[in-house]
């Protein structure tokens, strides 16, 4: 089982803007991380979880990654952002590592985002501890 990981969507008005961010790349969308995970090679075929208003909302599959010249890397995404049900999950720096056990799973065929918990209502009901 690849190994998974989270990431702030920075910067993201929405998920749809982030959608729209990650379509937006023919190929390949690119992440900067100044250090290369130490389990990378575990995480080529996992996926990057994305977290918006303290929940997660979808994922875009890890395809590779690269180092620039600067020293940085490059984390290869797949151009797409496929929606998961929502998880409360609270912001952090950087990217966590996420066990395919821990990840929320995919939304079925047909089944739309507002079918499952809003971000917003994920997040109260987390901080209750109701979920």
């Amino acid at each position: 089982m690849p190994l998974n990981m989270t990431k702030i969507a920075f910067s993201a008005e929405s998920p749809a803007s982030l959608r729209a961010w990650l379509e937006s790349h023919p190929d390949e969308a690119l992440m900067t991380t100044r250090y290369l995970p130490k389990r990378h090679e575990e995480m080529i075929g996992g996926s990057l979880y994305w977290i918006f208003e303290h929940a997660l909302i979808g994922r875009s599959p890890i395809v590779r990654f690269s180092q620039r010249e600067d020293g940085r890397w490059h984390i290869h995404l797949e151009p797409r952002l496929i929606p998961v049900v929502t998880q409360p999950k609270r912001a952090h720096q950087g990217w966590r590592y996420l066990t395919e056990e821990a990840a929320p799973r995919d939304l079925a065929e047909g089944e739309t985002a507002s079918d499952a918990m809003p971000p917003k209502l994920a997040r109260e009901l987390a901080k209750l501890g109701l979920v």
